[in-house]
């Protein structure tokens, strides 16, 4: 199912999502300061290829925390939004409920990249 599931997920979200993080992880890492934000974007970028199979676990230090802070406040809250709107949108079919899912992931390392781990199951 993981397999089958991230084949449907990357011709349809997958490639997209990995391109616009990556596209914004660039250039977030062109500038000194955006760097550290970059690097989440690579990390939720990988991790949006391919999720099924993947959970995350959220914790870190209190540098991650307030680098969190941060990420909320400029980017986190209207991503997060955006993936929560596509999980209640893939929810409508009985098909896309585990899709939605791994949008609902998706939107959770959206909020808060800083601290968080990605393990493959």
């Amino acid at each position: 199912m993981k397999t089958l599931g991230n084949i449907i997920w990357f011709i349809f979200a997958g490639f997209w999502a990995w391109l616009s993080w990556s596209l914004v992880g660039i250039l977030l890492c062109i500038t000194v300061i955006g760097i550290p934000f970059g690097l989440q974007c690579f990390k939720i970028g990988s991790f949006g290829l391919f999720p099924f199979g993947k959970r995350i676990e959220s914790g870190g230090s209190l540098g991650s925390l307030v680098l969190n802070i941060i990420w909320i406040i400029l980017f986190g809250w209207e991503l997060a939004l955006m993936h929560l709107a596509s999980a209640l949108l893939l929810c409508i079919t009985i098909i896309g409920i585990p899709f939605a899912f791994q949008a609902v992931k998706l939107a959770g390392i959206s909020l808060f990249p800083f601290g968080a781990k990605i393990y493959y199951d």
